[in-house]
C-alpha cells in the first residue's frame, strides 16, 4: 500500500484548482503525484492532516479529476482517505468522486 501525506509529500498549504491559480494546485497534486500513484501501486492511502486546510477547487480537481482519467469506480476501489483533524473532509471528496463529469 502506498502512503500520501499531502502535508508532506506535496504542501501544508495546498492552493487552488489549476497551474495558472497559483502555487500547489490541485492539478499538479494529481499530475505529479496521485496520477503516478494510481497507476502503479493496488491501493493508495491518503493523509488529509497537517494542511493549512483545502479549498474545494482543489479537491475537486486533485480527486473529482482523478475519477474523470480513471472512472469511481476504480477510485474509490483503491483509495482511503485518513482525517483526524476534519473527518468531514473525506465525505466531501467521496461527493468529488462520485459526481465528477
Amino acid at each position: 500500500m502506498k502512503s500520501i501525506s499531502i502535508a508532506d509529500d506535496f504542501s501544508e498549504a495546498p492552493g487552488a484548482r489549476y497551474y495558472e491559480d497559483g502555487p500547489f494546485s490541485g492539478q499538479e497534486f494529481r499530475e505529479k503525484i496521485l496520477n503516478p500513484a494510481f497507476e502503479n501501486n493496488d491501493k493508495i492511502k491518503i493523509l488529509l492532516d497537517g494542511t493549512e486546510g483545502y479549498a474545494t477547487s482543489f479537491l475537486e480537481e486533485s480527486f473529482g479529476g482523478l475519477s474523470r482519467i480513471f472512472g469511481k469506480e476504480d477510485v474509490l476501489k483503491k483509495i482511503s482517505f485518513i482525517s483526524l483533524e476534519d473527518p468531514t473532509l473525506i465525505d466531501e471528496i467521496i461527493q468529488y468522486i462520485e459526481e465528477a463529469k
